[in-house]
């Protein structure tokens, strides 16, 4: 397929197939906010409602509105999934929680962070859309609340001895990468610089690691290796995403030494992650080659390899490096005859090592409208970002 074929593709499955499918089937018109847990036809199957998850969907929504098309379909669905958020989403000091009812009553504490890093995203991104200056308020006060549980950030909810192995996760600094930007029209440019510059030196400088050219997903405080479960985990997926963020702000920055690293780590992450009999991407390795605690570990999951789309479209495009692109050819082979439902709308979620789909779900409780649609978005327009590239006169021969 020509690269103009491949955009189209992925910009039609997103506005004719995934997009339709939530708004049909997501909405809770009595209520509020958005059902996720939506099984392969897309009837509700639980209507728990996961914060995380809501404010997701209202960033994606809202991202639509704001990036595509002013469609008031797609705002009024972003709007009422906030407005159910600021209703029910928090608690006294202001922290998101976990899960809810289908009516908005808690049902689990805010122990996440990451409730409050989507919550924060999508109320951003809705204010870009409304100009409502609650929503700006709320996102800015939840990434400055973010901000200062850095260094703990389950609080009073986490399950760790005090003082025994303490470790830093590497999920926190990464989706800092990607959130500051989201939020930069409301942050003083200075916490934005610093925030931005503090992000890529976690990622690039202290969870890579040279000798193993990989990325460890817990180092301890002082950046050491653990020898641990936890210390030896290596996520591929969690790298190969970081790295378009990274990579979006090396080009934010002009700083192509950072885009080339990036790119270079990119591969390197397919290459140990890729799975050599049955093809697809782990979910789980020990970088010692022991058995991993997580049972799913050979799993093959549907953000893994979408964002891993993402990053080898972004790497060939800002340098011209056909490895990228065979491995892009290569992957998206794999995720669109295993992870695209051929029956249905939407992607299925969870497959076994062998490729056959575990569990026929289009939405739960940990996969609901974001990494399909924010991959089909960011793969479509950097396809057509290469086309344009390459109809340059710089680049005829």
């Amino acid at each position: 397929m020509k690269v103009l074929d491949y955009q189209t593709l992925y910009e039609n499955e997103l506005l004719e197939g995934i997009i339709p499918f939530w708004l049909k089937h997501s909405i809770d018109s009595q209520h509020g906010g958005f059902f996720t847990c939506l099984d392969r036809q897309g009837q509700v199957y639980d209507t728990d409602k996961f914060v995380w998850l809501q404010g997701r969907q209202v960033w994606c929504f809202a991202m639509l509105y704001n990036q595509i098309e002013p469609k008031k379909e797609w705002l009024d669905c972003a709007v009422q999934g906030a407005e159910f958020l600021l209703k029910h989403g928090r608690d006294e000091a202001g922290n998101w929680y976990f899960s809810l009812t289908q009516e908005g009553t808690p049902l689990i504490q805010p122990y996440n962070i990451f409730s409050d890093c989507f919550a924060a995203m999508g109320l951003a991104q809705l204010h870009r859309a409304t100009g409502n200056e609650v929503y700006a308020q709320v996102a800015k006060e939840t990434f400055l609340n973010i901000l200062a549980k850095q260094a703990n950030p389950k609080g009073i909810y986490t399950k760790q001895y005090p003082g025994s192995r303490p470790l830093k996760n590497f999920a926190l600094p990464m989706i800092l990468c990607n959130l500051v930007l989201e939020l930069e029209h409301l942050l003083d440019p200075a916490l934005v610089e610093e925030t931005i510059q503090k992000g890529i030196h976690a990622v690039m400088e202290e969870f890579y690691r040279p000798d193993l050219n990989l990325i460890l997903e817990n180092i301890g405080l002082d950046n050491r290796f653990s020898d641990s479960f936890e210390g030896r985990l290596i996520n591929p997926g969690h790298g190969l995403e970081s790295m378009w963020f990274i990579m979006d702000l090396a080009e934010r920055r002009g700083d192509k030494e950072l885009i080339t690293k990036a790119k270079d780590l990119t591969l390197s992450l397919i290459e140990y992650g890729w799975d050599s009999e049955h093809e697809g991407i782990f979910y789980f390795l020990d970088v010692k080659g022991h058995p991993p605690q997580q049972l799913e570990w050979d799993q093959k999951l549907w953000w893994v390899h979408v964002e891993t789309l993402v990053s080898l479209l972004k790497a060939y495009l800002h340098t011209d490096d056909e490895r990228c692109w065979e491995w892009f050819e290569k992957i998206h082979a794999y995720t669109w005859t295993h992870f695209k439902d051929a029956e249905y709308p939407e992607w299925f979620g969870y497959l076994n090592r062998q490729g056959d789909v575990l569990l026929p779900l289009k939405g739960g409780k940990w996969k609901g409208c974001f990494h399909v649609p924010r991959g089909l978005y960011q793969c479509s327009q950097t396809l057509r970002a290469i086309a344009t590239k390459k109809e340059s006169p710089l680049y005829q021969d």
